[in-house]
């Protein structure tokens, strides 16, 4: 087999052609669905190189050229059309097998209905097309089909005509008044319950809202509905962006590979981000929701109406909406408690793909497979490129440039440089250097000292930068990082607070006019996607918890604190001395439970202690067994000595029916459970009395860190209850997989017999086996390697059923580097047989090769 070749950012090349205007007529009938694809072709320039167009498993059955036979070539993955015309009617005929389609892109089925994806590449698996995001066409679609099995047909645009046919079928007729690429295509045809309602614009427009979900679950549309009305306000409110079709729908799937796709007046969801009422949907499943639908909804203008010009500009939309959809939660909610989720997506995860094999910049400069670059540098730290901009720039130039760039560029395919030259030219801010954030992979290191002068009254800090090399072989020059600071005095005063602008290499900053040493709360907010080398007290630390202005700054320092203990407990084990935790620590922990004027959720997340996973992203090299054992007793310290307290909050917040309570008081059972079995009761009183999801899974996952009788009796007790839901048999599937337990890989292998789970569905398959290999650290790590074998059997099998998703959920078996070289021998025993499987998909062959490089 010929190996995947590269494709590379400088070798773009506008296409030779362009379509103009494309009308879809669309014949659902099962194994035979036909299509007839009639597109306005023009040529570009004064070539006379042929048509070339791009398809994937397409049973071609006719091409023309203004009515009569082309003259063509039917090669691999292409279709070579001979014409020396520059303007013309091509019409394509084809048909192609939506059931046989498991890889859920292109026409596809889902549990009964026709669906769509196309992003990145997935019209190519409709049509023999110009499939590149550079190509937008004016959309005209019709569908026909069976009307009792299908009586909903949906396509991007407006509906303009329907009707029946004269044999029994009905179709639908829809336009798409606005040019789109390909990818933003979309066709449901279904049969769903319908939840409708209205919005009217800022300049009174009646827009028709309509969410279609499976039937028998109209009941759970409402919170998407009432989401996707307050991000429709929210966008006209913050960026003047007005909706721009008379009709906005949203269809929820249960078969999807991604959370939700923004096509173009019709967003296709996966059910997780569209169901929700409270006995089967968490408080986290209703602030997901609200936050998918804002993000797809912002996408009609950042993304759809504005569009990327190559593949490799994708952050050019995803960074800009992560950052929108961001901005709409801390709007609506707790901005600190927000940020410090975008933060932990951060810190745990994009550094940890920035020091693995596929580190690349928001902006990468090649690809083999294109779906392997929906990542989190691509989404979240393109997010924070975007936060740091408005950072430099402050929210009214910020928004300035947002409307320069709408002026600009609306209805065309652009860069990311485009982006930042209208920044840039909006506000008269140079930002030359911090174009570097685009270009280069890897996470930089802050090395910090600091030096105060007593005599003087001068405070000084010295930062120097610096980036790791990353197998991308990207250059690491000094970036333009926005360097947020607070200087606390002994008192607990804030003396001073400002963002410093940090360009060099080693840049030093002073502070006069400071009576005593203070403490400098560093990179307050998490101003910069940076890693910090600074050696923090206890004390500075306490300190920092108890009086920094910033909430997310506690937060930091309450990480600080418990990492710092896990680690210098580590070195105790590897010195065979006794382990030890400073009481002061203990005592900063319980002031957090105690205090009367912190937020509630604030609270909840100090009071979570960082994980397995998260910990290990501190480090670049782990001793893992030694890590199991000193976090174990540090959180168990903390549990212990705060017991009374603990117990005193969840009394307390037992009846209180809030979402920021809800989640202080399962932090506090989660702990209270750990420290003896008599809180077990506790957690099986609250399954029992809970009368929404949030207690319930709650109660479930405080006993599931390790077997017992209790945990068994209620989980059995809730799958009988939930069987036939799936979304929250993902949650039951899901405690089965962090289960740490020896025989937590054996009970997996025979839950993929259970009737809930299906390895064709990838909410199934990453609940089960996804979320063990993230999650479950010390079982997929355990030392007979038998975890990695666990997950390497899965992808296997994944590799002709879902490419997508193998490719996925294998990225904890590439990051091997961090861990002991028998674990790492392990692990690339399992790459390697992967990298021998027959026809081995591009997604993993991309994935596996970088890895083992």
């Amino acid at each position: 087999m010929s190996q995947p070749q590269a494709k590379f950012l400088k070798d773009y090349q506008a296409p030779d052609f362009h379509i103009t205007h494309i009308d879809l007529d669309f014949s659902l009938a099962g194994k035979q669905t036909e299509i007839i694809a009639t597109s306005t072709v023009r040529r570009q320039g004064s070539h006379q190189s042929p048509l070339i167009l791009v398809g994937d498993d397409i049973q071609l059955q006719s091409v023309l050229i203004n009515g009569e036979a082309a003259q063509y070539v039917e090669r691999a993955g292409e279709l070579v059309i001979e014409t020396k015309l520059n303007e013309f009617e091509l019409q394509v005929r084809s048909s192609l097998d939506p059931e046989a389609n498991t890889s859920l892109e292109g026409l596809y089925m889902s549990d009964g209905a026709y669906c769509t994806q196309c992003e990145a590449e997935g019209f190519r698996r409709i049509t023999y097309f110009l499939d590149r995001p550079d190509v937008l066409a004016i959309y005209t679609v019709r569908i026909t089909a069976d009307k009792q099995a299908f009586p909903y047909l949906l396509s991007n645009g407006n509906l303009v005509e329907s009707g029946e046919t004269s044999d029994g079928l009905h179709f639908a007729q829809w336009h798409d008044p606005f040019p789109k690429p390909a990818y933003l295509f979309a066709l449901v045809a279904g049969d769903f319950d319908l939840l409708e309602d209205r919005f009217t614009t800022c300049s009174k427009r009646d827009i028709k809202l309509q969410v279609f979900v499976d039937k028998g679950n109209l009941h759970k549309a409402h919170h998407a509905m009432a989401s996707l009305k307050k991000s429709m306000a929210w966008d006209e409110s913050r960026f003047n962006l007005e909706y721009d079709l008379d009709i906005y729908m949203i269809v929820a799937v249960d078969f999807f590979n991604m959370g939700a796709m923004e096509n173009k007046g019709l967003n296709v969801f996966n059910t997780k981000f569209v169901l929700a009422d409270k006995d089967s949907a968490t408080d986290d499943d209703y602030h997901g929701i609200e936050s998918v639908v804002g993000h797809e909804y912002f996408h009609n203008w950042t993304g759809n109406r504005v569009t990327c010009r190559d593949w490799f500009q994708l952050s050019l939309k995803e960074g800009l909406t992560v950052f929108r959809d961001q901005e709409f939660s801390s709007d609506l909610g707790s901005r600190a408690v927000n940020r410090i989720h975008a933060i932990k997506i951060m810190k745990n995860q994009q550094f940890a793909e920035d020091s693995g094999p596929m580190a690349h910049p928001i902006r990468p400069e090649s690809v083999i497979e294109m779906n392997n670059f929906y990542t989190v540098t691509v989404y979240n730290k393109g997010a924070e490129v975007i936060r740091m901009m408005h950072t430099l720039l402050g929210e009214a130039s910020f928004q300035k440039g947002m409307a320069l760039y709408f002026e600009r560029h609306d209805g065309q395919a652009v860069t990311c440089d485009d982006f930042v030259a209208a920044m840039e030219d909006a506000s008269g801010v140079d930002l030359t250097q911090f174009r570097r954030w685009y270009s280069q992979a890897g996470t930089p290191q802050v090395d910090i000292k600091e030096q105060f002068d007593s005599e003087t009254n001068t405070y000084t800090l010295t930062l120097a930068q610096s980036i790791p090399a990353t197998p991308d072989g990207s250059a690491k020059l000094p970036l333009h990082i926005p360097f947020d600071i607070e200087l606390i005095d002994p008192a607990g005063e804030s003396i001073v607070n400002k963002v410093l602008d940090f360009t060099q290499e080693q840049q030093v900053f002073s502070f006069e006019n400071i009576q005593q040493q203070p403490v400098a709360s560093l990179l307050q907010d998490f101003s910069a996607p940076v890693k910090l080398n600074f050696d923090y007290s206890v004390a500075q630390l306490v300190h920092i918890m108890r009086y920094a202005t910033s909430e997310v700054a506690k937060w930091e320092a309450s990480v600080a604190l418990f990492s710092q203990s896990v680690w210098q407990n580590v070195e105790r084990l590897q010195q065979q001395q006794a382990m030890f935790i400073d009481p002061r620590i203990i005592d900063a922990f319980k002031g957090v439970i105690l205090a009367e004027d912190l937020d509630k959720a604030l609270m909840a997340e100090i009071l979570t202690m960082p994980s397995a996973g998260s910990l290990i992203e501190q480090k670049s090299t782990v001793d893992l067994d030694n890590l199991a054992l000193a976090r174990e007793f540090v959180v168990l310290e903390i549990a212990e000595n705060c017991e009374d307290e603990l117990l005193a909050t969840v009394r307390e917040l037992a009846s209180i029916d809030d979402a920021a309570a809800r989640s202080l008081k399962n932090v506090c059972l989660n702990l209270l459970v750990k420290v003896d079995n008599t809180h077990a009761e506790l957690a099986q009183k609250q399954f029992a009395q809970a009368i929404n999801m949030t207690d319930s899974l709650a109660a479930l996952t405080a006993l599931n860190s390790e077997p017992s009788a209790i945990r068994d009796q209620l989980m059995s007790q809730f799958e009988k209850k939930w069987l036939k839901t799936p979304l929250v048999m993902d949650k039951w599937f899901a405690l089965h997989a962090t289960l740490n337990d020896t025989l937590c890989i054996a009970t997996l292998k025979a839950l993929f017999e259970h009737q809930a789970f299906s390895f064709n569905n990838p909410n199934r398959v990453r609940s089960l086996i996804g979320i063990f290999a993230a999650a479950n650290t010390f079982e997929f790590h355990r030392k007979d390697g038998l975890g990695y074998e666990f997950l390497a059997d899965a992808i296997v099998k994944l590799n002709t059923l879902n490419p997508q998703v193998a490719a996925r959920i294998i990225t904890p078996l590439i990051q091997f580097k961090k861990f002991d070289s028998e674990r790492q021998q392990l692990m690339t025993q399992q790459l390697n047989r992967i990298l021998k499987v027959e026809n081995l998909s591009k997604d993993l062959y991309e994935k596996v090769t970088k890895a083992l490089a």
